[in-house]
């Protein structure tokens, strides 16, 4: 299973909701364990998608913990807390502190390890929030390192591959913000215009109909989308070569779909969706930061793809570490 996990928000716009049933086997987030909390932040409509099993919400180091309290899990967990710790305390210290916009965000106190809570409250980058004592006062850059740190470990260690996604540009920097000199090269590719969904006002009902209408298309696209990926990935060196390999699969799998599109009854808008892929391996010379150019053309349009270095956390040099970011278009097809 591949399950986007949408940050750094309990409740993904209806966008990333609409993508998430079309092209995913469905949608998670982080929520707070304790019941208050979580019936505050959990709308309706995901309660009936979690039904369908089609929503999942995931919690996170506070002592109830069934799926992720397991020992290999603690053995890596103290990476990516160090990782955290240590830019936590850099945001903390002049001249950074000064830039943060404080006060102007909220953490859910059972929606992260106890550690980590004390940790932002000694360092005062949190405060108690008066109307509600169980939530955490934050500036939105803690907000979103916090969340987007968590999301990515949530992704490095489940059976499920959760795949981290944003809407949020500054809230999918600062969760790959390099730290420190270990730094793991990566490829940003913009994929373009591949992923239509339904406009905004499109019931979530008839977008689920059109999900079962169509799974093979659906899946036919994400399999050769995600065979890209991994092939990128694995041979960085020739990326030219990766995607002339599988252009026809991509093309065909891309029209097909956009047939299905046109035979339903809704109408579509474009989206932009950029991927940064972590390389299997140190790239050498051949990654070089600020390096932007076009891989080739998808399904009509361009692939740009540029590099960078992100901050490795848990398993990620040893497993994959893809992470999403959505871009709102206003082309119609």
């Amino acid at each position: 299973m591949a399950v986007l996990l949408y940050y750094p928000l309990v409740k993904p716009p209806t966008e990333i909701l609409h993508q998430a049933l079309l092209y995913w086997d469905g949608i998670a987030s982080i929520v707070p364990q304790d019941r208050r909390e979580y019936d505050v932040a959990v709308p309706a409509e995901l309660h009936e998608l979690r039904e369908r099993r089609l929503y999942t919400p995931l919690t996170f180091g506070r002592g109830d913990m069934e799926e992720l309290d397991d020992p290999e899990w603690r053995q890596d967990r103290g990476l990516s807390s160090r990782v955290l710790l240590e830019e936590l305390r850099r945001m903390a210290a002049p001249p950074t502190r000064q830039q943060l916009s404080f006060p102007d965000a909220y953490l859910y106190g059972s929606k992260m390890s106890l550690w980590l809570e004390r940790e932002l409250l000694s360092l005062r980058l949190a405060r108690r929030y008066r109307r509600h004592f169980w939530s955490l006062v934050v500036p939105q850059e803690v907000q979103q390192l916090v969340i987007g740190t968590l999301a990515r470990e949530i992704a490095a260690d489940r059976r499920v591959s959760y795949v981290p996604c944003t809407d949020r540009a500054d809230a999918h920097a600062w969760a790959l913000r390099p730290a420190g000199a270990d730094r793991l090269p990566a490829w940003e590719l913009e994929l373009g215009k591949l992923l239509p969904v339904p406009v905004p006002g499109t019931p979530t009902a008839d977008v689920v109909a059109f999900r079962e209408r169509y799974a093979d298309e659906r899946h036919r696209l994400m399999r050769a989308l995600h065979r890209m990926l991994g092939d990128l990935r694995r041979d960085y060196e020739h990326p030219a070569d990766v995607l002339a390999q599988l252009r026809r699969e991509i093309d065909e799998s891309v029209e097909n779909y956009r047939a299905a599109a046109r035979s339903s009854r809704m109408a579509w808008v474009e989206r932009s969706v950029t991927v940064t892929l972590a390389l299997a391996a140190a790239a050498g010379s051949v990654v070089q930061p600020g390096l932007t150019w076009v891989l080739g053309a998808v399904g009509g349009y361009a692939l740009n793809v540029a590099t960078r270095e992100i901050r490795p956390l848990s398993r990620a040099r040893r497993e994959h570490d893809f992470s999403y970011l959505h871009r709102v278009g206003e082309t119609l097809p």
